[in-house]
């Protein structure tokens, strides 16, 4: 049975599809709010703080995309977009505005109700041993502020793209496959399409790297998947701080 703490927000124009969803939810155990346009969803979303946004990509009064990016730029809540659209560049584009998951239309209600338990599953409470920050010289990643910082200064990243870093960084010079680090990240009841691991780790290269192009911290093994090294200068002066 679902948490009654996690809470949901509906974002759908369709009043079937949307109040079908609610319901199903509803059932699940979850808390559910649901809005049929942007200007409404972000209304509820101040009052109502959701966990997650099951967010339709056309609305009435803008887009999906733009709405994701929105609040992604904002808070850390977890959004899984629906849409008519099968084409890959629409999933690489949702992905590249934050988004956890992508369910194209039609979807059977079991599909979805597996896609929103999983994308909890990846928010699970932190152990003990999972606590502390880790710090490689000028980067630092805090798992219980959820924050990361260069140099002192901020980097903005999604939640997805925040536990994709620092499960990576948890385990240095470990080569992981994308199947894998699907089932460590995404959770294992994850179905989408493996190379949503590519987009999201080009994601973190951009906001984390001098150069996206020649990554120093977040490598790919060719052949095999991505791994992240430890900068030289941390393991020469000694200052990495890990559990």
């Amino acid at each position: 049975m679902a948490s009654a703490t996690h809470k949901i927000l509906v974002v759908d124009d369709d009043p079937a599809i949307r109040n079908l969803i609610h319901r199903f939810l509803s059932q699940q155990n979850y808390q559910m709010q649901s809005a049929e346009d942007g200007k409404t969803a972000r209304a509820v979303f101040e009052q109502f703080n959701p966990n997650l946004v099951i967010l339709d990509v056309n609305l009435p009064d803008t887009t999906g995309y733009q709405l994701c990016k929105e609040l992604q730029e904002r808070t850390d809540v977890l959004v899984l977009l629906l849409t008519s659209r099968a084409d890959e560049n629409d999933k690489i584009h949702g992905f590249l505005q934050g988004a956890d998951d992508y369910i194209t239309k039609p979807f059977s209600l079991g599909e979805l109700g597996v896609r929103v338990g999983a994308l909890f599953k990846r928010h699970r409470p932190l152990k003990v041993a999972e606590q502390q920050r880790l710090i490689f010289d000028k980067l630092v990643i805090d798992p219980v502020r959820r924050e990361v910082n260069i140099s002192d200064q901020p980097i903005p990243l999604t939640a997805l793209e925040f536990n994709l870093l620092h499960f990576l960084a948890s385990h240095p010079g470990r080569v992981w496959r994308r199947a894998e680090l699907i089932k460590e990240v995404w959770a294992s009841e994850y179905i989408g399409d493996p190379r949503v691991v590519d987009v999201h780790i080009g994601q973190i290269r951009r906001k984390i790297e001098i150069d996206s192009a020649q990554p120093e911290l977040i490598q790919t093994v060719r052949g095999v998947g991505y791994k992240f090294e430890v900068p030289s200068t941390t393991e020469q002066n000694g200052k990495t701080e890990r559990i």
